[in-house]
């Protein structure tokens, strides 16, 4: 088994800040402002978590930023260039996108699925070969999908399918990884271990993004937040630093304190609930 490896792309440059960022963009549905003037830097090499209340914008920035939506006003940059000067095709070899939600093919089984992600890898010259075998054989051992690779996608539960759609993912073998809310339908240990991987992946040199809902999870496995409310940036930076008690009421409405996790030394928000006698 190996980790997707963006040690072989040609981009990926230690001596770049970031790879991937906007420029005053302004994200609108129809004639409903999402979010205006918005900048935003994704750190090379960094994981980052979005976080911030529902219906704030995170999911929103998160499909921007992946090309999935135009801003109506100011630029997405991948690479130093601008992200709509891109076929779809090249965007897939240097970003690999998880939505919230996703529909599979009906009839389609986990392997013949998970293999959809070296899609952009093929070409008239260039058709499937062992190495494409491999990244999706590496990718189901990656998520725990290995002996669901014969079922039918459409019967499994839904834990099991965010795993296999981690997997497709996982199998474009892109050195960035925007991922929106992954750990949806998952038990905790699944939580985990996903989370764990992420990091894993994020060690090797990949730039996770990723959109989290669980602030203690954000603020244990990132090393960058971008924390949003009503569509602007309230704060951005370590979660050390961003993850604050005055940070938490502002974004979400809540009052809490905030201590040091004591195995992973990161900010842990302990929620101030109302007081209640015990009998």
């Amino acid at each position: 088994m190996t980790l997707p490896n963006s040690a072989n792309i040609g981009e990926n440059n230690p001596t770049i800040d970031t790879r991937l960022w906007t420029e005053n963009i302004t994200i609108k549905y129809d004639d409903r402002i999402i979010s205006e003037n918005l900048s935003v830097k994704i750190p090379h090499g960094s994981f980052t978590a979005i976080v911030g209340p529902n219906a704030c914008g995170k999911s929103t920035l998160l499909r921007t930023l992946s090309k999935l939506i135009k801003p109506s006003k100011g630029e997405v940059l991948l690479d130093g260039k601008k992200i709509a000067i891109y076929k779809s095709k090249e965007v897939a070899r240097k970003l690999g996108l998880l939505p919230q939600t996703s529909t599979a093919p009906e009839g389609i089984t986990v392997a013949n699925l998970i293999a959809h992600g070296r899609f952009p890898h093929q070409s008239l010259m260039r058709q499937w070969n062992d190495d494409d075998e491999k990244a999706v054989l590496d990718a189901m051992e990656l998520t725990n999908t290995i002996e669901l690779s014969h079922r039918f996608v459409d019967e499994l539960s839904g834990g099991q399918r965010q795993r296999v759609w981690v997997a497709m993912v996982l199998a474009q073998q892109t050195p960035l990884l925007l991922l929106d809310e992954p750990t949806t339908y998952l038990d905790i240990a699944h939580q985990i271990e996903l989370l764990e991987l992420f990091t894993d992946l994020n060690e090797q040199g990949n730039t996770i993004v990723a959109v989290l809902h669980d602030l203690n999870h954000a603020a244990r496995y990132a090393t960058h937040i971008i924390a949003m409310k009503e569509g602007r940036i309230i704060a951005q930076g370590n979660p050390k630093e961003v993850v604050t008690a005055q940070l938490v009421e502002e974004v979400f409405g809540l009052k809490c304190i905030v201590i040091e996790d004591p195995v992973s030394h990161t900010p842990l928000v302990i929620p101030l609930g109302k007081e209640r006698t015990s009998f």
